[in-house]
Protein backbone atom coordinates (compact mmCIF):
# COMPACT_ATOMS: atom_id res chain seq x y z
CA UNK A 1 0.00 0.00 0.00
CA UNK A 2 1.32 3.55 -1.25
CA UNK A 3 2.41 5.91 1.40
CA UNK A 4 0.79 9.60 0.69
CA UNK A 5 1.61 11.63 0.06
CA UNK A 6 3.13 10.40 -3.53
CA UNK A 7 5.12 12.08 -6.53
CA UNK A 8 4.91 10.75 -8.95
CA UNK A 9 5.69 9.82 -11.13
CA UNK A 10 9.08 10.17 -9.29
CA UNK A 11 10.45 12.26 -6.46
CA UNK A 12 12.93 13.03 -9.28
CA UNK A 13 10.77 14.02 -11.72
CA UNK A 14 7.95 15.82 -10.12
CA UNK A 15 4.85 16.53 -12.29
CA UNK A 16 2.36 15.60 -9.39
CA UNK A 17 1.42 14.44 -6.08
CA UNK A 18 -1.61 12.16 -5.33
CA UNK A 19 -2.70 12.81 -1.00
CA UNK A 20 -5.03 11.50 0.86
CA UNK A 21 -7.46 13.71 3.45
CA UNK A 22 -9.73 11.09 5.25
CA UNK A 23 -11.96 9.41 2.57
CA UNK A 24 -10.65 11.70 -0.28
CA UNK A 25 -7.94 11.42 -2.80
CA UNK A 26 -6.18 15.23 -4.59
CA UNK A 27 -4.51 14.89 -7.54
CA UNK A 28 -2.80 17.84 -7.57
CA UNK A 29 -1.21 18.47 -10.98
CA UNK A 30 1.68 21.24 -11.24
CA UNK A 31 3.84 20.13 -13.65
CA UNK A 32 3.90 23.79 -15.67
CA UNK A 33 0.77 24.17 -17.59
CA UNK A 34 -0.11 20.72 -17.17
CA UNK A 35 0.32 19.54 -20.91
CA UNK A 36 -0.19 16.31 -21.87
CA UNK A 37 2.71 14.12 -22.81
CA UNK A 38 3.34 10.18 -22.44
CA UNK A 39 4.95 10.54 -18.94
CA UNK A 40 2.43 13.04 -17.98
CA UNK A 41 -0.72 10.50 -19.08
CA UNK A 42 0.99 7.26 -17.53
CA UNK A 43 1.57 9.25 -14.44
CA UNK A 44 -2.04 10.22 -13.95
CA UNK A 45 -2.53 6.70 -14.66
CA UNK A 46 -0.59 5.19 -12.13
CA UNK A 47 -2.39 7.86 -9.32
CA UNK A 48 -5.57 6.29 -10.87
CA UNK A 49 -4.20 2.31 -10.12
CA UNK A 50 -2.68 3.70 -6.55
CA UNK A 51 -6.46 4.88 -5.47
CA UNK A 52 -8.64 1.66 -7.18
CA UNK A 53 -5.73 -0.48 -5.58
CA UNK A 54 -6.80 1.67 -2.06
CA UNK A 55 -10.53 0.66 -3.16
CA UNK A 56 -9.82 -3.19 -3.72
CA UNK A 57 -7.95 -3.22 -0.61
CA UNK A 58 -10.29 -2.28 1.84
CA UNK A 59 -11.90 -4.99 3.64
CA UNK A 60 -15.29 -2.83 4.29
CA UNK A 61 -15.50 -0.04 1.40
CA UNK A 62 -16.26 2.91 2.90
CA UNK A 63 -16.98 6.43 1.61
CA UNK A 64 -14.35 7.37 -0.82
CA UNK A 65 -13.89 10.18 -3.90
CA UNK A 66 -11.46 11.79 -6.09
CA UNK A 67 -10.93 15.10 -6.25
CA UNK A 68 -8.39 16.46 -9.38
CA UNK A 69 -6.84 20.15 -8.82
CA UNK A 70 -4.33 22.14 -11.37
CA UNK A 71 -1.49 24.78 -10.41
CA UNK A 72 -2.18 28.59 -10.19
CA UNK A 73 -3.97 30.10 -12.70
CA UNK A 74 -4.40 26.62 -15.03
CA UNK A 75 -5.77 23.46 -14.95
CA UNK A 76 -4.61 21.94 -18.15
CA UNK A 77 -3.69 23.53 -21.10
CA UNK A 78 -4.17 20.44 -22.85
CA UNK A 79 -1.91 18.59 -25.13
CA UNK A 80 1.94 18.92 -25.78
CA UNK A 81 1.53 19.32 -29.74
CA UNK A 82 4.76 18.85 -30.12
CA UNK A 83 5.12 15.46 -28.46
CA UNK A 84 1.54 14.13 -29.97
CA UNK A 85 2.97 14.88 -33.36
CA UNK A 86 6.31 13.04 -32.81
CA UNK A 87 5.64 10.33 -31.09
CA UNK A 88 2.73 7.86 -32.75
CA UNK A 89 1.68 6.18 -29.69
CA UNK A 90 1.01 9.04 -27.71
CA UNK A 91 -2.89 9.28 -28.66
CA UNK A 92 -3.61 6.32 -27.73
CA UNK A 93 -2.41 6.64 -24.46
CA UNK A 94 -4.37 9.72 -23.81
CA UNK A 95 -6.98 7.47 -24.76
CA UNK A 96 -6.60 5.00 -22.45
CA UNK A 97 -5.99 7.49 -19.42
CA UNK A 98 -9.89 9.37 -20.56
CA UNK A 99 -11.72 5.42 -20.44
CA UNK A 100 -10.01 5.41 -17.48
CA UNK A 101 -11.15 8.14 -15.47
CA UNK A 102 -14.61 8.08 -17.61
CA UNK A 103 -15.46 4.66 -15.61
CA UNK A 104 -13.42 5.09 -12.53
CA UNK A 105 -14.36 2.61 -9.57
CA UNK A 106 -15.52 5.82 -7.42
CA UNK A 107 -17.06 9.34 -7.44
CA UNK A 108 -14.52 12.44 -9.25
CA UNK A 109 -14.53 15.67 -9.10
CA UNK A 110 -12.25 18.16 -11.36
CA UNK A 111 -11.46 21.57 -9.41
CA UNK A 112 -11.23 23.54 -12.20
CA UNK A 113 -8.81 26.14 -11.03
CA UNK A 114 -8.16 28.02 -14.12
CA UNK A 115 -8.21 27.58 -17.69
CA UNK A 116 -9.09 24.31 -19.51
CA UNK A 117 -8.59 23.88 -22.65
CA UNK A 118 -8.64 21.60 -25.25
CA UNK A 119 -7.31 18.00 -24.34
CA UNK A 120 -7.51 19.94 -20.58
CA UNK A 121 -10.75 20.73 -21.30
CA UNK A 122 -11.66 16.40 -21.94
CA UNK A 123 -9.80 15.44 -18.69
CA UNK A 124 -12.45 17.66 -16.75
CA UNK A 125 -15.59 16.13 -19.11
CA UNK A 126 -13.80 12.50 -17.80
CA UNK A 127 -14.97 13.48 -14.33
CA UNK A 128 -18.22 12.66 -13.21
CA UNK A 129 -18.33 16.84 -11.36
CA UNK A 130 -17.02 19.86 -12.27
CA UNK A 131 -16.02 22.87 -9.90
CA UNK A 132 -15.32 26.14 -11.47
CA UNK A 133 -13.87 28.74 -10.70
CA UNK A 134 -16.14 31.90 -11.21
CA UNK A 135 -13.33 34.96 -11.47
CA UNK A 136 -10.88 33.46 -14.31
CA UNK A 137 -10.26 30.62 -16.66
CA UNK A 138 -12.69 29.34 -19.71
CA UNK A 139 -13.60 25.93 -20.78
CA UNK A 140 -12.87 25.15 -24.14
CA UNK A 141 -12.45 22.53 -27.43
CA UNK A 142 -10.00 24.61 -29.89
CA UNK A 143 -9.61 22.02 -32.34
CA UNK A 144 -11.69 24.06 -34.99
CA UNK A 145 -9.01 26.95 -34.77
CA UNK A 146 -5.74 24.71 -34.60
CA UNK A 147 -6.95 22.91 -36.50
CA UNK A 148 -7.46 19.38 -35.67
CA UNK A 149 -10.28 16.80 -35.76
CA UNK A 150 -11.66 15.24 -32.67
CA UNK A 151 -11.25 11.93 -32.09
CA UNK A 152 -15.19 9.53 -32.29
CA UNK A 153 -13.89 9.07 -28.15
CA UNK A 154 -13.33 12.58 -27.26
CA UNK A 155 -16.62 13.81 -29.31
CA UNK A 156 -18.48 10.92 -27.63
CA UNK A 157 -17.99 12.16 -24.48
CA UNK A 158 -18.82 16.01 -24.69
CA UNK A 159 -22.28 14.73 -26.54
CA UNK A 160 -22.87 12.75 -24.25
CA UNK A 161 -22.21 15.45 -21.11
CA UNK A 162 -23.26 18.43 -23.33
CA UNK A 163 -26.64 19.43 -25.23
CA UNK A 164 -26.60 19.62 -28.68
CA UNK A 165 -26.62 23.88 -28.82
CA UNK A 166 -23.66 23.58 -26.47
CA UNK A 167 -21.83 21.10 -28.31
CA UNK A 168 -21.91 22.57 -31.28
CA UNK A 169 -20.70 26.07 -30.00
CA UNK A 170 -17.95 23.95 -28.56
CA UNK A 171 -16.49 22.24 -31.31
CA UNK A 172 -17.46 24.39 -34.24
CA UNK A 173 -17.05 27.44 -32.83
CA UNK A 174 -14.65 27.00 -30.34
CA UNK A 175 -16.59 28.61 -27.77
CA UNK A 176 -14.26 30.19 -24.60
CA UNK A 177 -17.08 29.19 -21.87
CA UNK A 178 -17.10 31.19 -19.12
CA UNK A 179 -17.59 29.94 -15.45
CA UNK A 180 -21.16 31.37 -15.56
CA UNK A 181 -22.02 30.14 -18.95
CA UNK A 182 -20.75 27.12 -18.19
CA UNK A 183 -22.98 26.38 -15.23
CA UNK A 184 -25.89 28.14 -17.13
CA UNK A 185 -25.23 25.19 -20.19
CA UNK A 186 -24.89 22.66 -16.95
CA UNK A 187 -21.30 21.70 -17.98
CA UNK A 188 -19.83 22.11 -14.49
CA UNK A 189 -21.77 22.05 -11.21
CA UNK A 190 -20.74 24.75 -9.15
CA UNK A 191 -18.88 27.70 -9.82
CA UNK A 192 -17.09 30.30 -7.24
CA UNK A 193 -14.04 32.55 -7.00
CA UNK A 194 -10.69 30.75 -7.04
CA UNK A 195 -9.40 30.59 -3.63
CA UNK A 196 -13.05 28.48 -2.57
CA UNK A 197 -12.54 25.92 -5.73
CA UNK A 198 -10.62 23.50 -3.78
CA UNK A 199 -12.63 23.68 -0.99
CA UNK A 200 -15.71 23.30 -2.82
CA UNK A 201 -14.83 20.87 -4.79
CA UNK A 202 -13.73 18.59 -1.77
CA UNK A 203 -17.29 19.44 -0.04
CA UNK A 204 -19.27 18.06 -3.16
CA UNK A 205 -16.57 14.87 -3.33
CA UNK A 206 -17.27 14.30 0.10
CA UNK A 207 -21.31 14.22 -0.58
CA UNK A 208 -20.90 12.06 -3.34
CA UNK A 209 -17.92 9.49 -2.04
CA UNK A 210 -20.68 7.51 -0.01
CA UNK A 211 -21.74 6.07 -3.04
CA UNK A 212 -18.50 4.32 -3.34
CA UNK A 213 -19.82 1.73 -0.83
CA UNK A 214 -21.35 0.34 -3.56
CA UNK A 215 -18.60 -1.49 -4.33
CA UNK A 216 -17.83 -2.50 -7.88
CA UNK A 217 -21.67 -1.86 -9.06
CA UNK A 218 -20.57 2.03 -9.22
CA UNK A 219 -17.99 1.05 -12.33
CA UNK A 220 -20.67 -1.16 -13.54
CA UNK A 221 -23.37 1.15 -13.69
CA UNK A 222 -20.58 3.92 -15.39
CA UNK A 223 -19.49 1.01 -17.64
CA UNK A 224 -23.25 0.53 -18.89
CA UNK A 225 -24.04 4.46 -19.04
CA UNK A 226 -20.94 5.22 -21.13
CA UNK A 227 -20.85 1.92 -23.15
CA UNK A 228 -20.90 3.54 -26.20
CA UNK A 229 -18.04 6.38 -25.13
CA UNK A 230 -15.57 3.52 -24.13
CA UNK A 231 -16.55 1.56 -27.42
CA UNK A 232 -15.35 4.83 -29.45
CA UNK A 233 -12.07 5.47 -27.35
CA UNK A 234 -10.92 2.01 -28.17
CA UNK A 235 -10.31 2.66 -31.83
CA UNK A 236 -6.42 3.53 -32.29
CA UNK A 237 -6.15 6.90 -33.20
CA UNK A 238 -3.84 5.12 -36.01
CA UNK A 239 -6.29 4.16 -37.91
CA UNK A 240 -8.08 7.50 -37.99
CA UNK A 241 -5.01 9.19 -39.38
CA UNK A 242 -5.32 10.68 -43.07
CA UNK A 243 -3.63 8.65 -45.75
CA UNK A 244 -1.06 10.76 -47.68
Amino acid sequence: MSQFPVALPSKESHFMTLSQEGPLFILHLHHKDNRFNTEFCLSILKALQIVEDYFLASEEIGDMALVTVGNDKIYSNGLDLMHALSYTPFMDVYLTLLKRLVTFCIPTVAALNGHAFAGGCMLAFAHDYRVMRSDRGYLCMNEVDLPSPLHPGMAGILRHKTTPKTYRDMVLQGHRFTAQQALDQEIVDIICPGDQVLDQAKQLALKWAPKAKSGIVYKQLKDEMYTDIVRLLCIPFHRLAPKM
